[in-house]
């Protein structure tokens, strides 16, 4: 309570405090946004990336934010392989991918869901705003995703978006168009 003032309200050097920590936050997207767009600048993606006012972590988030049906959003699920390889599935918003599946298509063992700290470490970007290219990975794209005129996928922070073709996708990420999904 010390931290408010008479009227309840943050006092001046909290207020200060709270503006400056959510400064630094929007900070650090801009860093993962900005490092996607030079990532799509210096290697000719044609695509649009978006930055929106509000929060994108959830395909109905995401969905909302870009006024299009989930179908349209696509999820880049990191799976990591017996060799410690990381794996990205790349699904429509509604579907999900399938382990048993992947390991099938790739003639591998059944790899794991990576964790969020092991997705920032190797991919570079947070778990809720993972792009679908972008950095060293196997990605392998559902075909039901190549079936869609644009897609939006994640756009390097939890507010932001790039809207994409399919074949741009495929294009920037080298994916291998196998079904994964459930």
């Amino acid at each position: 309570m010390d931290n408010l003032n008479e009227k309840g309200a943050l006092c001046a050097d909290c207020r200060r405090l709270f503006n400056h920590s959510i400064g630094s936050k929007r900070s650090v997207m801009e860093d993962y946004e900005g490092k996607l767009k030079a990532f799509m600048r210096d290697n000719c993606v044609q695509g649009e990336h978006l930055t929106f006012g509000q929060s994108c972590h959830s395909v109905a988030e995401a969905a909302s934010a870009a006024g299009t049906d989930p179908d349209s959003v696509v999820k880049s699920i990191c799976m990591v392989d017996s060799d410690g390889g990381l794996i990205v599935g790349i699904v429509r918003g509604t579907d999900r991918v399938s382990t048993s599946r992947t390991a099938k298509a790739l003639g591998l063992e059944r790899p794991r869901t990576a964790r969020p700290e092991e997705i920032l470490e190797r991919t570079g970007y947070p778990c809720g705003g993972l792009p679908a290219f972008g950095y060293a990975a196997r990605f392998v794209i559902d075909p039901t995703v190549m079936d869609r005129g644009e897609v939006y996928a994640g756009g390097g922070s939890e507010s932001s978006l790039v809207r994409i073709s399919p074949s741009q996708l495929q294009k920037a990420n080298q994916g291998e168009v196998l079904r994964m999904r459930k």
